[in-house]
């Protein structure tokens, strides 16, 4: 009788697991991940230069997002590295899709500055869909330039 309590709490364990596992948040980054860099340059001064490149984490479960950012600033003069500077973080941006469910995505993004960026640092775009039906959603931000970014979102139609 033991034996038997013991493979119940065992299965009963076992389908608990695999339960929190079916439910659980599927993370996905980005593969098109973009850099930009910027050199300050002064003849026989001090030179700057400053790269930046983006990722998007996504989680296909929800299809929230997170925008992620990584800096460098590296300041020399003709004969050291004088200051290395390092900066980044994620922000996490609204849902795609109402609902939960089995989603795939990919970002691009400006790299400033950018003849494509009129208003500001420029925008980047989003795609998502839906692993099983046949539903594509393409969401643009771009900086107003006053202060706060405008983003739509489209769902896509088949012809």
């Amino acid at each position: 009788m033991h034996h038997v309590v013991k493979i119940g709490f065992g299965v009963a364990l076992s389908l608990m697991m695999l339960t929190s596992v079916a439910q659980a948040d599927d993370f996905k980054l980005s593969n098109n991940q973009r850099i930009s860099c910027s050199r300050g340059l002064s003849a026989g001064k001090l030179n700057t230069a400053t790269c930046r490149s983006y990722a998007y984490l996504f989680n296909a479960r929800t299809s929230e997002y997170f925008r992620c950012q990584v800096s460098l600033a590296l300041t020399r003069d003709n004969k050291e590295v004088i200051n290395v500077q390092a900066d980044g973080g994620c922000t996490k941006k609204p849902r795609i899709f109402d609902t939960d469910g089995n989603y795939s995505f990919d970002a691009t993004e400006t790299e400033p500055p950018n003849t494509n960026s009129f208003f500001g640092p420029g925008g980047y775009a989003i795609w998502a869909s839906d692993n099983n039906t046949q539903k594509i959603r393409g969401c643009i931000t771009i900086s107003s330039g006053l202060g706060s970014d405008i983003s739509k979102c489209l769902d896509m139609t088949f012809q």
